[in-house]
């Protein structure tokens, strides 16, 4: 391993291939075609209703009954036959007995005949006979008679049976994210339990004899192992379990052991680091001999090193996707943003795979590498709009670099402080202040 590839260390450097000729490197979307061409949501399975906030219904949820399944009560207050007091008014009040009291989840259905009120609580069933609710605001709120101070208006405050949805009404649709709303939705409807796409669990290792963990004791040429971390919560964020493994060292036992013992319990593996052309790159190894794992170079900076594909099947089974990142901290990250976040969420059956996009203004430039796709971490901030200006051609946003460094692929103090990242097309090399570029919002 060079020095290069140990500075803020996270293991190897992103440097081209210098092995293969240009001519190979794939585009950015060539790479990402290969990757979800590969990929199909999980297969569903049926979780709990309180396990399923975040995920995505791999069928329709049909109501079980009505919805509200009774005549109920919208407010606090009598029920009443409108009959009775069609001239109530404050200067002509009309004051009736009451012969019942409904609470909130009472089976008790007493029939009202003219001249009797039934004291009621919101969401109580309406008693037979009953033809509208007064509130309670609208009485003196007596319990044995009440004085009622105004007129009802005809099927006033009562919820009808079915009013939000008849038994068998479609209430989400297959593709649904469960939201809480829509867990609430799926709850209304009778439903305990759903048929999900479940959470790819996903595998995070980094590679580098010189990972410890953070906040351990350090020798020279050691430093802290960031990128699991890193991985792990953007994994979690995308909506899969990560699974943190941490660092494993450059030893091609010690690595193959570790895949060979995850590949049959999780969905899939992100590795970080080990997969340039250094003396040490044990990801590369260790995978390419399998024959399932392809490398090779994308036209894209930072992150040109890239290797994808599965641990070979097992019983016909599968075996897990595997994605082989670079290992210097950006270039992970970028990597992740580009190619991995939108595999997990196809996985979990998402219908909108990638990150939002907004056009900004450059405020300061930078310069771009010829031939390659550029993600610049920025920061994107509200610009300041003259109110007699008229230009809304950018969202009124402005980007500068989140790093006085640019886009090197270990500076991940900058990366911190970014909430997106600036794409810069292939023959772009100058980006100039003032220019509108899109940017992938990222927070």
């Amino acid at each position: 391993m060079t020095d290069t590839e140990r500075t803020h260390g996270h293991t190897h450097t992103e440097r081209a291939d210098a092995c293969a000729p240009a001519a190979s490197a794939r585009s950015v979307a060539a790479h990402l075609a290969i990757v979800l061409g590969s990929v199909d949501p999980l297969p569903p399975v049926r979780v709990a209703l309180d396990e399923a906030r975040g995920l995505v219904l791999a069928e329709d949820v049909l109501t079980v009954t009505d919805t509200p399944p009774f005549d109920n009560s919208a407010m606090d207050g009598y029920a009443v036959i409108l009959a009775d007091l069609l001239e109530a008014s404050a200067q002509n009040p009309i004051t009736l007995p009451v012969v019942a009291d409904l609470a909130a989840g009472t089976d008790q259905n007493p029939r009202l005949v003219p001249g009797q009120v039934a004291r009621i609580m919101t969401g109580a069933p309406i008693p037979d006979g009953a033809d509208a609710v007064v509130p309670i605001e609208d009485t003196d709120q007596g319990t044995e008679q009440v004085t009622i101070l105004q007129a009802p208006k005809p099927a006033a405050h009562i919820r009808r049976a079915g009013e939000d949805a008849h038994a068998g009404d479609r209430v989400l649709h297959a593709g649904s994210v469960l939201w809480p709303t829509r867990v609430a939705a799926a709850a209304s409807a009778g439903t305990s339990s759903v048929l999900v796409h479940p959470a790819p669990r996903v595998a995070v290792i980094s590679t580098g004899s010189e990972l410890v963990t953070p906040g351990s004791p350090t020798r020279r040429g050691q430093i802290p192992d960031s990128n699991s971390f890193l991985l792990s919560a953007a994994v979690a964020e995308a909506g899969g379990i990560p699974v943190r493994i941490g660092a494993v060292p450059d030893d091609d036992d010690v690595l193959r052991a570790v895949l060979t013992e995850l590949a049959g319990q999780v969905d899939v593996i992100v590795l970080s680091g080990g997969v340039s052309v250094g003396a040490y790159d044990v990801v590369k190894a260790v995978l390419k001999p399998l024959g399932t794992v392809d490398f090779g170079p994308v036209k894209m900076q930072p992150g040109k090193p890239q290797g994808f594909g599965r641990w070979p099947a097992t019983d016909s089974v599968p075996g897990p996707l595997i994605f082989a990142l670079p290992g210097n901290p950006v270039s992970a990250y970028v990597s992740f943003e580009v190619f991995v976040r939108p595999a997990l969420r196809r996985l979990l059956g998402q219908e909108t795979l990638h990150r939002r996009t907004v056009t900004a203004t450059v405020v300061d430039g930078w310069r771009s590498p010829p031939g390659r796709a550029q993600y610049m971490p920025v920061i994107l901030t509200r610009r300041t709009i003259d109110a007699d200006s008229t230009d809304g051609s950018a969202d009124n946003i402005e980007a500068r670099p989140a790093s006085r460094g640019g886009s090197g692929s270990h500076l991940v103090a900058g990366l911190a402080q970014a909430n997106g990242l600036a794409i810069v097309l292939e023959d772009t090399t100058h980006i100039r202040g003032g220019d509108l570029i899109t940017v992938m919002l990222t927070s």
